[in-house]
Formats: structure tokens, C-alpha cells, sequence
């Protein structure tokens, strides 16, 4: 079995710690695996309109599974949407709203949104990741397809919030971490791995044949179904422990080193 589908992370995975990769290196291995007839696939837990930024001449012939699974877009085409009810919605953003020390951001398919009084800080930070970000009064009567929340809050804060909000939302939403500092609220079974799914079933493509990378808790099913799931040196232990396999250091251009032993067919690509 040949690699026929590579679904990259962005955040700490393809891209470095500057939110920067090695675009003409990465252009030579792209025009390879077109020519070996590999997929490149996309898979975050950032804004569509903020990831197809990062590939201007390849977004329309490329595939996203945005949003962590919530939007998926192949060569332009939107293949699916999640969505929360409005009631679900609200459900959600009214426990949200009671908690002091996290800031919010509703992920809707055509603006994030967030609180205009949040601190300049927080806005500027949410707009490297939200190209389109639109700032409310409040998250009341919104226009929307909304399939994720985003949310900020301090590291000490993290396990304890997680926790509970795993307990509050059982069924309606599940938490995973997505980076320091940082949780996301996706839709049960609305993950990166139900994302390549869909794109695998549209293209004949095995769990087999999949290679993935990933760095973080919104990786973890997307590695487990990949036959070569890949977790990176800068990943946390429990990342590693799940994945089958392990490369180095976002910052030092692994995610193209592996791209690089696939396409010469080297191990353990060989088989």
C-alpha cells in the first residue's frame, strides 16, 4: 500500500513558530505528489479563510477540513457543514458567558465573532487566526452556521475548565485542546478524522494510505486512524504515545522530511 493522502496540522505541525513554512521547498514536493497522484489535505482547527491565506496558488485544487472538522471544502467545493441547533447554541454560549477568565470566539462558516469590550490584546491575537472576525455587542440573534467555539483562557485554568465543560455539554459539544491556553468546543464525531473520512470515501482512499501529522488534542483521532500518524517532537507526551510514529521539531521542517521519505518511498513508506 502506497501513501495516497497527506493531512497536515497547521499550528506547531506545518507551520513554525513564526506561523511560517518553506514555501519553494514545499512547492517542489506539491508538484511531486501530483505527479505520484498524492492528495494534500488540510487540517485545523483555524478559519478556512485564514488557512487558504497560507496557500494562495494551490487553495482551489487543494482540500481543508477547517474549523477542526466543522467545514469541509475540496478544490472550492464545500462537502460538508457541522451545525449546532440555536438552542444548542445558546445552551453553550449562556454557560460560556458566566465564566470569568475565558474569552470567546463563535465559529460561524462566514465570520468568527466576538465580544467588542474583550481586550486589545485578545483581538489582535484572534485576528491572526480569523481573517474574517467580527466584533458584537453580544452573541444574541447572529446569522450563522455555527459549528465550533473557540476559547482563551490561562494555562492554570485549562484541565479544571476542561473537565467540567466535558461534564456540562455532554452530547451537544466535546472540549479538546488545541494549543497553550486554548480550548476548542467541537461537535461530537466533528473532528479532523470524520473530515479526512469524508474526503477518503469521496476519493476511494483507505486508512491505509493515509499519513497525518499533528501536535495537539484535536490531533488525536485524526492520528489514530491514519496508518502513519505522525506526532511531532514538540508535541506533548500523551500526543506522542498515541501516535504510530513520531518526527522532529515543527521548526525544523520535519512535516517536509516525511513528505520528502514518501515520495522516494523510504521506510516505512516502502511496503
Amino acid at each position: 500500500m502506497s501513501v495516497k493522502l497527506i493531512a497536515v496540522d497547521m499550528d506547531g505541525t506545518f507551520l513554525n513558530d513564526n506561523k511560517e513554512y518553506n514555501r519553494a521547498r514545499f512547492a517542489e514536493l506539491y508538484a511531486q505528489m501530483k505527479q505520484q497522484g498524492i492528495r494534500f489535505v488540510v487540517a485545523s482547527g483555524n478559519q478556512y479563510y485564514q488557512l487558504i491565506s497560507f496557500f494562495p496558488d494551490i487553495a482551489h485544487e487543494i482540500s481543508f477540513v477547517a474549523e477542526n472538522g466543522g467545514w469541509v471544502v475540496s478544490e472550492g467545493e464545500d462537502l460538508f457543514n457541522g451545525e449546532l441547533t440555536q438552542q444548542q447554541f445558546n445552551t453553550v454560549i449562556g454557560h460560556l458567558l458566566t465564566l470569568p477568565h475565558v474569552y470567546i470566539i463563535a465559529c460561524g462558516k462566514h465570520h468568527g465573532y466576538t465580544l467588542r469590550h474583550y481586550d486589545d490584546a485578545f483581538i489582535s491575537m484572534a485576528r491572526a487566526y480569523y481573517h474574517r472576525l467580527e466584533l458584537v455587542d453580544n452573541f444574541a440573534n447572529l446569522k450563522d452556521v455555527f459549528f465550533k467555539f473557540a476559547l482563551n483562557l490561562p494555562d492554570n485554568l485549562l484541565d479544571d475548565t476542561m473537565s467540567s465543560l466535558a461534564g456540562l455539554f455532554k452530547g451537544i459539544m466535546i472540549p479538546v485542546t488545541s494549543g497553550h491556553g486554548s480550548i476548542d468546543l467541537i461537535i461530537p464525531g466533528v473532528h479532523k478524522a470524520n473530515g479526512l473520512r469524508i474526503l477518503q470515501e469521496k476519493w476511494g482512499i483507505d486508512n491505509s494510505e493515509v499519513l497525518a501529522f499533528g501536535d495537539g488534542g484535536n490531533d488525536i483521532e485524526m492520528l489514530r486512524q491514519a496508518k502513519y500518524g505522525f506526532a511531532m517532537a514538540n508535541a506533548p507526551e500523551k500526543i506522542k504515545q498515541i501516535a504510530s510514529y513520531q518526527t522532529g521539531h515543527c521548526n525544523d521542517q520535519s512535516v517536509l522530511d516525511v513528505i520528502e521519505n514518501v515520495l522516494k518511498k523510504e521506510p516505512p513508506f516502502n511496503e
